[in-house]
């Protein structure tokens, strides 16, 4: 009992960390869109670069899910891909989106390093508790906590200080330095409170393998990000069109993320709760509502866009809880840094081809940048059919 309360505190710690984490670089991605078009970028740019930052981030996810495995140093993969946070007030720096965007992508790379080996430990802890949906969606929970202050934060900046709207840009980028300072503090304080606690770590690496089931959820993933638009492109669809004021898409983004935060510890809750089966029928609720957004989106109606935004944020919050629990699921313990690793990379060429296409086809069509949507969506369903009738034969 008594190693079960520390382990939940331990949890909660990883939480902290990520809320920090999650102020400094949600904060930073409600406004990208708009620093990149004041940069002088398109949405044919944002949509190619914005795509490939993460396309890289998620191959080297594999790279050190599988280097995180080998060497059992998780926690040295945690704290060097924090650090790397820096990236994000270093933005205030940037003067060409070329180099925009080169921060941006150190700052995904940071993502990759830790982003397995922290899902790796998460995992192992929750084993004895047998809550893993509600552990991820408290750390998800916290994580949008941090999501939701840090654009409020700027988006009060931008209401008050709206003359040199650059600077601006440049001062929220800057000021982002000072959750940096904490989250490093955390950090150390969880990395030494683990020490307290042995995490069982499997080392059974050759006889486990990956399941058929494991490989056809990354198919499903792969078709549900691909046809998933990313906020940059939205944040730059509200602004080129006079939509919505710089503080307004802030605060749109901050709606997103509260809707992700209230929905996050609620559906692991329900996860943990039900059959493996039943735990594909929660994640219908992910295409079910992506496919909804653009219809909403890039209406006429301010209504239909917050809308859209709720949405937005109860599918992020869905997909950051139970797609990355269903992976625990469904693969053996040794394997499971490697799985998330690979796991990881097919997101990242899913997210790669998806957002080209998406800023190729805004520009184009927004009709075919809805059917694009619709019909990934769509599609990514066969393989929870598929999925389904495996858990059932």
């Amino acid at each position: 009992m008594e190693k079960i309360k520390k382990i939940q505190l331990l949890i909660i710690m990883f939480g902290l960390v990520s809320l920090f984490g999650d102020l400094i670089y949600e904060s930073a991605k409600s406004i990208n869109g708009q620093y990149l078009l004041l940069l002088g970028a398109s949405a044919s740019i944002i949509g190619f670069f914005s795509g490939l930052t993460e396309l890289l981030s998620n191959f080297l996810r594999f790279v050190f899910g599988f280097a995180s495995d080998k060497t059992k140093k998780y926690w040295f993969f945690i704290i060097f891909g924090y650090f790397l946070l820096i990236s994000i007030p270093l933005l205030a720096l940037a003067k060409t989106w070329q180099v925009a965007f080169i921060f941006i992508l150190f700052e995904r790379i940071g993502k990759a390093i830790r982003g397995p080996a922290r899902d790796t430990i998460v995992s192992f802890l929750t084993k004895k508790t047998k809550n893993i949906g509600f552990s991820f969606g408290i750390i998800e929970l916290l994580d949008q906590v941090g999501a939701l202050i840090g654009p409020i934060i700027l988006g009060f900046l931008f209401l008050v200080y709206s003359q040199n709207q650059i600077n601006i840009y440049r001062f929220a980028y800057s000021i982002l330095s000072l959750p940096f300072i904490i989250l490093i503090f955390v950090l150390f304080l969880a990395y030494s409170y683990s020490r307290k606690i042995k995490i069982e770590v499997s080392k059974n690496v050759k006889k486990e393998r990956l399941t058929k089931i494991f490989w056809f959820y990354t198919l499903f993933s792969f078709f549900t990000f691909l046809g998933f638009i990313n906020f940059a492109i939205l944040g730059y669809h509200f602004k080129l069109n006079k939509i919505f004021p710089d503080y307004i898409i802030v605060f749109l983004y901050s709606l997103a993320m509260l809707s992700d935060a209230l929905i996050a510890p609620f559906i692991g809750k329900i996860y943990d709760r039900v059959k493996k089966v039943y735990k594909v029928n929660l994640l219908f609720i992910i295409p079910s509502l992506s496919i909804l957004i653009p219809f909403f989106i890039f209406s006429e109606s301010k209504f239909l866009i917050i809308i859209a935004i709720l949405l937005y944020g109860f599918v992020i919050g869905t997909q950051e809880t139970i797609m990355r629990a269903f992976i625990a699921d469904v693969s053996p313990i040794s394997k499971r840094g490697i799985a998330y690793g690979i796991y990881s990379f097919i997101l990242g060429a899913s997210l790669f081809i998806g957002s080209s296409l998406i800023g190729y086809l805004y520009e184009i069509s927004l009709t075919y940048l809805t059917f694009f949507i619709v019909f990934s969506q769509t599609f990514s369903m066969i393989f929870l059919i598929i999925i389904k009738k495996f858990l059932t034969s």
